[in-house]
């Protein structure tokens, strides 16, 4: 893959000048978080290193559609991928792979392989982590910076029901992250259920 760090800091770059300030949780930490995870799911998933390297790209550009819309990003994520990839050699049926991989990310998440499998699980790992508090803050006060009608209790009340309907799709987030999901779950029904 020629040119992989010009890349890399293209994409964060069109996410840092691009986002709207108030997205408090779509940010460029979280798009590398979420390369961070990919690799470390993939790799627990015995990925070789092509895969690897598809997903590492995916996860870069997963959420790049942000920058044009909040509605159905992914499509405009795959758009800006299907748009900027070629020039840095990635082959089309790469590039469809990938397009693949971010689909997998919307929600309700319906990945059909593997490596979309692992994307769909590592841009949610946070709810099996320490983190989930923090991480869900986050996403509230960008969802209410959008709505600001939108309030504590419904915002409980939508992260319970989602919680509930959510499940993790490779082995590793089922084996160390489902166990501190449920818990995460269980704290929030006793306080809002």
């Amino acid at each position: 893959m020629q040119n992989k760090q010009q890349m890399k800091n293209f994409v964060m770059g069109l996410l840092r000048d691009n986002l709207p300030v108030t997205y408090f949780y779509h940010t460029p930490e979280h798009t590398l978080y979420v390369i961070e995870k990919s690799l470390e799911i993939g790799r627990h998933e015995q990925c070789n290193d092509k895969e690897l390297e598809l997903l590492n790209l995916a996860a870069l550009w997963h959420d790049t559609g942000y920058i044009r819309t909040y509605k159905n990003h992914e499509e405009e994520s795959c758009n800006l991928a299907r748009l900027y990839l070629p020039e840095y050699g990635v082959p089309s049926a790469d590039i469809e792979k990938i397009c693949g991989m971010i689909m997998a990310t919307k929600i309700p998440q319906l990945p059909k392989t593997k490596l979309e499998e692992i994307l769909a699980d590592a841009d949610l790992e946070y709810f099996g982590t320490s983190d989930f508090n923090s991480i869900a803050d986050s996403l509230f006060k960008e969802l209410q910076h959008i709505n600001p009608l939108f309030t504590e209790t419904a915002w409980n009340q939508a992260q319970i029901s989602f919680l509930k309907k959510h499940h993790y799709f490779t082995h590793f987030c089922k084996e160390f992250k489902e166990p501190i999901k449920m818990k995460h779950l269980e704290k929030l029904i006793s306080s809002w259920g």
